[in-house]
Formats: C-alpha cells, structure tokens, sequence
C-alpha cells in the first residue's frame, strides 16, 4: 500500500508541476498565428523551422480548439497549445558594417 501511495503522490506532484509550467495564450478572431507542425516526416531538414503559417484565427471555441484559415481562406480546427502569436511587421535593427581597412593597425607576427 505505500508504494501505491507513494506513486499517487509522485503523480500529484508531477501534474502540479506541469500544470503551472503551461504557458497561457488567448487568442482572438482576427490574430496572425504560426502553427507548431510536430509530424517529423514533414521536415527532412534537420534545422528547418517546424512553425509554419502565418495563420490568421477566425473562431475561439471553448476548452482550447482554435479555427484558423491559410491564405487560401480554407478554414480547419486545432489545438490552441499548436499555437503561438506572429508579430508581423518586425523590422530587425540595420546592421553596422565595419570595413577592417579603416583600422590603421600595423601587421606584426
């Protein structure tokens, strides 16, 4: 009996820990979403992005599904935890270039 016990706690405690650990996202109609794509057979790179989209969300559903629609305007469901929110119009800051011959440093072996 204590190993049953025992092994409830562990299983507790464990589920505590995940839970807390979900991160929450609300999304609503109109969000540019990507979509997390975790069927491997799809991706033979092995440093490709398994994100794909974006996705642009058209219905919240109660308990965590999420209708989405492609640029095709074809819409299907999924999992909101698939989901994370695409920032678009993200402009990384321009790059300094630094040419090595404006550096009057004298070459010594």
């Amino acid at each position: 009996m204590d190993a049953y016990e025992s092994a409830r706690i562990y299983k507790e405690k464990t589920k505590a820990w995940h839970d807390k650990h979900i991160s929450k996202r609300e999304f609503k109609e109109g969000d540019k979403v990507l979509l997390f794509n975790s069927r491997l057979k799809l991706f033979p790179g092995k440093l490709k992005s398994r994100w794909s989209g974006p996705f642009t969300v058209k219905k919240v559903f109660p308990y965590g599904a999420i209708e989405i629609s492609n640029n095709n305007g074809e819409p299907f469901k999924v999992n909101g935890q698939r989901l994370k929110a695409y920032f678009d119009g993200f402009v990384p800051e321009e790059a300094k270039v630094v040419h090595l011959d404006e550096f009057d440093v004298p070459y010594s072996h």
